[in-house]
């Protein structure tokens, strides 16, 4: 690891705010990639009949575990938990007996119900449980703001690149084409074509993709503007090495810098921006877990607070971390601040 690296990384854990928003972020969405283990209608092992059997992994048919008809098993059917107890079985639930879509049948209340021990916040107005469907929208809003980041980023520096590098009528016809690109109607775009075709997460993430990309062209078109006529490259150029080469080995790593602090911002817009299209109904599919879709719940059913204080606290929450996180990488990558500067 080089001396810059070091002196950024030690910056980086000086900032405490930032460090330990990383490391809780970083958990948070660890233990969502695992969400099937943690919340799910399917037990994680079944053992009948001294056979072992992994429902997460594998549907099973009643058959197997002698039932009548040849379906899908529904491991929360009494009928089912008596045949697997007769035969000396047993089961492993996860710590959620819930996944997303599961709709709890047997509430003391009609739904939305309010928080109890078996829906620790709750259900929303279909019956199905909140606390399930915060942690798979959680893994849906984060993977696809990740995706979408990075796609973005790619497209993002090298179309600032070439403008900055190249200069001239390039970037004249560029910066025409990205002024007419940007002052599209996003979000009218988005509701004609949902009314065409129905959104999915790819399907919602190459319309996006189609305008975030311009959010880091200025920054690198900037850099690449300012390095392109510094004496090294200039050398490298009377080197005889290709623009190619000089673009990202000698000019890129520096531009590298300014994007990096600006990502976790894009990060954090592209949630936002998901979150806002599934509270209008135009992201996700219906059903689908959403924390978009949450917060409209919330709006539509004053009467169960719970719906809307835990969609106010699960964004508030990410949203806040992504923030502290950001700010930590922008200070470490600022080249004004030293280590002595950091509090």
């Amino acid at each position: 690891m080089t001396p810059i690296m070091q002196r950024r990384l030690a910056i980086f854990r000086k900032n405490r705010r930032g460090y330990w928003s990383f490391w809780i972020f970083l958990t948070l969405f660890s233990l969502s990639l695992c969400a099937e283990l943690i919340a799910n209608n399917k037990p994680i092992v079944v053992s009948f009949n001294s056979s072992l059997y992994f429902p997460i992994f594998k549907d099973y048919s009643e058959l197997e575990f002698g039932g009548e008809f040849d379906i899908a098993t529904d491991y929360r059917d009494p009928f089912i938990q008596n045949l697997i107890a007769e035969a000396d079985g047993w089961m492993i639930w996860p710590l959620l007996r819930y996944n997303y879509q599961t709709i709890n049948y047997d509430l003391p209340s009609p739904a939305p119900s309010p928080p109890s021990l078996q829906n620790w916040l709750g259900t929303d107005d279909q019956g199905r449980d909140v606390l399930a469907r915060v942690i798979y929208g959680f893994r849906i809003s984060v993977l696809f703001a990740l995706v979408l980041t990075l796609a973005s980023s790619v497209i993002g520096v090298a179309a600032g690149a070439v403008q900055g590098y190249y200069g001239g009528k390039v970037d004249l016809l560029f910066q025409r084409f990205i002024e007419i690109w940007s002052g599209l109607p996003v979000l009218f775009l988005l509701i004609i074509l949902a009314s065409i075709v129905e959104p999915n997460f790819w399907w919602l993430l190459g319309i996006m993709l189609l305008f975030s990309w311009m959010s880091l062209v200025d920054v690198v078109r900037a850099e690449f503007l300012r390095g392109r006529n510094l004496e090294y490259v200039r050398a490298a150029r009377a080197l005889g090495l290709s623009n190619r080469l000089i673009m990202f080995r000698h000019v890129l790593p520096n531009a590298m810098v300014a994007t990096l602090t600006f990502m976790p911002f894009i990060f954090n817009g592209s949630i936002v921006t998901l979150t806002a299209l599934d509270f209008l109904g135009f992201g996700m599919p219906p059903g689908s877990p959403s924390l978009g879709e949450l917060v409209a719940q919330g709006k539509e059913n004053l009467h169960a607070p719970w719906l809307g204080l835990t969609a106010f606290f699960s964004l508030s929450i990410m949203l806040t971390l992504l923030i502290f996180i950001g700010e930590a990488i922008r200070d470490a990558f600022d080249p004004r601040k030293g280590f002595s500067d950091q509090h």
